[in-house]
């Protein structure tokens, strides 16, 4: 068994929590035992779970595993942390606010021998698998996907490229690696508005354009619009609810690293820095590039 912490309780924490005290019958997930959990605010217990300080967690021989669910600015200092340590770590996207840091924990993980693996729920949702299929073998044309959301703290989240990285990894894995070409950014701070509208092209020099907007008021939304010579897709699959969640089925691919069932493919970690390199362009096309 390996000893398990949970870090940060907020929405996603706590699912681990569930997770956890409730694996898949016959899954890797057994093999893994929750001791507690860790969080800068004094909660007491959680579901009969203690609290222990982050100290203990970090010097504790039967805490071998951190999975990391904290705001995307702090992701850094905390996988730092538990690998130096001496610990296995899961956290959500994105991993770090910069491809250069993805990776020098990537270079920690490996010199330490330990497993470091990047949440991507958004690649196990039935809709995204769907829509892949649907994709699949067809020549694209242009594709346009636009998020919409509400109001973030940039603050905590990082530069919208950054906290879009799933919307950005869709891109990826759907049309293989991108070319950044340009940006338009609008914002209006007192309304909390901003909206990002990035150019790639693949490597076939198709144009392919991520948009991500937020708001007061705008649901949580996704719009396609990818024109392929064959047809056209122009909104993504409605599928059946799975019984298996998405933070249950990430869980498992890092229960099956952590007891030498999967590794971390060379193409899982070329995409996700690939993805955070997009990021870091863009951000330094927005800091040369004041908003409308």
């Amino acid at each position: 068994m390996l000893g398990v912490v949970v870090v940060g309780i907020g929405i996603a924490g706590r699912v681990r929590i569930r997770d956890l005290l409730n694996p898949l019958p016959n899954s890797p997930i057994e093999n893994l035992k929750l001791m507690g959990f860790v969080s800068r605010r004094t909660l007491g217990n959680i579901e009969h779970l203690n609290q222990i300080t982050l100290d203990e967690a970090l010097h504790s021989d039967e805490v071998k595993v951190a999975i990391i669910s904290l705001e995307n600015q702090v992701h850094e200092e905390y996988v730092r942390k538990f690998l130096n340590a001496g610990k296995h770590v899961c956290v959500e996207y994105p991993m770090a606010l910069s491809a250069a840091v993805a990776r020098e924990l990537w270079d920690l993980a490996d010199a330490k021998g330990k497993i470091l693996h990047v949440e991507h729920i958004e690649l196990l949702t039935a809709e995204y698998n769907l829509l892949k299929q649907k994709v699949n073998g067809k020549e694209l044309i242009e594709g346009t996907l636009h998020f919409t959301g509400g109001p973030l703290d940039r603050q905590r989240t990082g530069f919208p490229a950054f906290s879009g990285i799933s919307r950005l990894t869709w891109l990826v894995d759907l049309f293989g690696e991108l070319a950044f070409k340009s940006a338009i950014f609008s914002e209006n701070q007192k309304q909390q508005y901003w909206k990002m509208t990035v150019h790639f092209h693949t490597k076939n020099s198709r144009p392919v354009i991520w948009i991500e907007e937020r708001g007061p008021g705008l649901r949580r939304e996704k719009h396609i619009n990818f024109q392929f010579k064959s047809d056209i897709l122009d909104r993504i699959p409605a599928v059946p609810n799975n019984h298996v969640g998405l933070f249950m089925k990430d869980l498992n691919l890092f229960a099956q690293k952590l007891v030498g069932q999967k590794l971390t493919d060379t193409f899982e970690k070329k995409r996700i820095l690939h993805c955070l390199g997009l990021a870091d362009e863009i951000k330094a096309f927005y800091e040369q590039t004041p908003p409308n």
